[in-house]
């Protein structure tokens, strides 16, 4: 029960975070590619990889503490439903191009930062030798 509180208060403070951002960008950013939720889900793509890496490998946390982060804070950070939306949106807008970048974008750049995160991890946090 304790790692499901944790997940649970991880991503109330997740989904707080995502909103916060998604402000900020939409203040600066008046296009139609919806680039709130494509940078949130970027640099979620980048911070689970960085985390996932230096928690199992140079960090070793408690399993509460480290379920509260990967899971519950990125998974409230990160926007999965709110892209499968937002793509469905641009579809029926007849945007089919703009649709079709951002999945495109989306999943390309967010496996790329995953990797590029796990790779910033083990270079700043050399692995320990068994």
């Amino acid at each position: 029960m304790t790692n499901v509180f944790a997940i649970f208060v991880g991503a109330g403070f997740g989904g707080v975070l995502r909103y916060w951002i998604s402000l900020a960008v939409a203040k600066e950013y008046h296009g139609s590619f919806p680039m709130g939720t494509f940078l949130i889900n970027l640099a979620g793509c980048f911070a689970i990889g960085y985390l996932a890496t230096f928690f199992f490998n140079v960090l070793p946390l408690r399993e509460t503490l480290r379920l509260g982060i990967l899971v519950g804070v990125l998974g409230g950070f990160t926007t999965f439903s709110s892209f499968g939306r937002e793509t469905f949106q641009l579809m029926g807008e007849g945007k089919p191009l703009t649709a079709f970048w951002y999945v495109i974008l989306s999943n390309v750049f967010g496996i790329g930062l995953v990797w590029a995160g796990h790779l910033m991890a083990k270079s700043l946090h050399p692995m320990p030798v068994p």
